[in-house]
Order: structure tokens, then sequence, then C-alpha cells
């Protein structure tokens, strides 16, 4: 599948670059980001995915989150695409900053008029990691995934569907059980209907209830000043609940005085970078 380069700019020894190509699973053009550490021209680094938050791009990460030197310094590869499909001419894909461009919310619609384009989950899980693959100097068996908001839900369920194809996941301020959350009510019955017993296929609490027990470390920050933990958008709390009930080990840290925003991620990033690599790195 030909890839596009749109830009490239050294970056602690590294390159991030940005790419496009045509989706087969999203049926549109996609961009997306890449850091090529320095270890990356002499040999196969590990492979991290970073799923960002509602309305948006490829762009806030690697502009905002300031993981680069923590990325150079671990040898580590780390990709970071769009949130959803782009200009497919869907009637209302413009309409709100929660649902449709910009908020892809890592499913894969069943719904007329999204199924064509929105299959986000089958574009993160598959069809890019085979794309970054056989493109890029990565390891295959080496791959772990972590996120925000939006992205912090799609990390989380992409790990818990999959066991054992993350060596770890972690989350800032993750959507963590979208089928009673206002965002994930509007987001699962416009992408997958009205029968809300499928939405819990998307969603992390009920996820991990069913998860057979494969070694996955869980690290999850949230700032204790973010609004939508406040306004009932995120529910921690059953997510850790549902953990502790089935023995599975997650690191829950309420930073105190933190907001939703990237200033939130920048502060904690690195560690992050550290919980991954040190799965990746073995």
């Amino acid at each position: 599948m030909a890839l596009k380069q749109i830009s490239s700019n050294k970056c602690f020894g590294g390159l991030q670059k940005v790419f496009e190509h045509d989706s087969v699973e999203l049926n549109c053009k996609m961009k997306f980001a890449i850091y090529l550490p320095p270890k990356a021209e002499t040999g196969k680094c590990p492979a991290l995915y970073w799923l960002s938050g509602l309305t948006c791009t490829e762009q806030n990460f690697i502009s905002k989150s300031g993981y680069h030197q923590a990325a150079s310094e671990h040898g580590l590869v780390v990709i970071a695409p769009d949130t959803s499909p782009r200009g497919c001419n869907i009637k209302g894909e413009d309409e709100s900053w929660d649902f449709g461009t910009g908020a892809g919310f890592y499913v894969d619609a069943t719904e007329h008029p999204w199924k064509t384009n929105y299959r986000m989950y089958s574009y993160v899980t598959e069809e890019l990691p085979q794309l970054i693959n056989a493109n890029f100097p990565v390891d295959p068996q080496r791959m772990s995934i972590f996120g925000h908001s939006m992205g912090g839900h799609g990390a989380l369920i992409c790990a818990l569907k999959n066991p054992g194809k993350y060596k770890s996941v972690s989350a800032f301020a993750p959507i963590c059980n979208p089928v009673i959350c206002p965002w994930g009510k509007k987001a699962f019955n416009g992408y997958l209907g009205a029968d809300q017993s499928k939405w819990k296929a998307y969603d992390a609490t009920h996820l991990v209830k069913s998860f057979p027990g494969s070694q996955l470390d869980i690290l999850i920050d949230q700032g204790k000043d973010d609004q939508f933990l406040s306004d009932g958008q995120l529910l921690p709390d059953n997510f850790i609940a549902a953990c502790t009930e089935k023995k599975i080990p997650v690191v829950f840290r309420l930073q105190e005085g933190y907001d939703h925003s990237y200033y939130f991620i920048a502060t904690f990033i690195t560690d992050h970078i550290r919980h991954h690599a040190k799965y990746l790195n073995v």
C-alpha cells in the first residue's frame, strides 16, 4: 500500500514523520504520525501506538505531549493515527464535536450510514499495524498501546479484546464505562444501534470481566480537577472495581490539581513511556 510522506522533522536524534495513505477499512485517505528513534537506523524497534481523544488529529500528540525525548532514549517507534475517517461526505459527520469527524470512538460501526467508513477498531488493530510492520523497522512481536480520553478508552478495549497482542497498556483520563456515560451513549447509539447489549463489546469495564487473565499490567493517570471526571464521563471507579474483582493488576493514580489537557499528559508522559519500555525492551 503506497505511503505518501507529508512531513519529516529531526527530533532528539530521530525523525518525526507524518504519512498519508488510502485506507481499505475506512474507505478514505488517512494520516498517521510516526516517530523513528535513532535506534531504528540500525535495527528493528518495538512499536508503541497512541490513540488520541475527541476532536484531535494525528498532530495533537506529536506537538503537545513532549514524548520524543523518552521515546528516543528507550528506542521506541511511536505511531499516532488520526481519530476518525475524514471527508466521507456522510450527512451529519460534521454536526457535533463528540460524534462523527474526530470522534470515531475506536469501534467498527454497524449502522447506516457510518458502517462503510467508521471502522476505527479494525483500522487500529489490524490495518495500521500491518502497514507499519511492512514499511518501517519495527518488531511485530513487541507492540503496546496507550491513549487519552476517547483514545484511553480505545487503548483499553484494544488490549482487552486481544489478549497477548499488546505487551502493555496505559491511559490518561480514559472513558472507562462508555455504555453508561453521555459521550458513550451518543456515540454507541449512532455507530452500533439501539441494542445496548452490543455496546458492551467496546466497553473496558465490561470487557475486563471476561478477560482470560493473561498478564496485563495497566497504568492509568487521572487528573483530580478534570471537569469530565466530575461530569461523569470517565467513570474510572467502575473499571477499577471490575479489575479488582478479576484480580487484574492496575495502577490508578489520581493526580491532584491536574485537568484533562495536554499539560496533564506532558507532565506524566515519561512515566508512561517507561511503563511500556519495561515490557517492550525485553
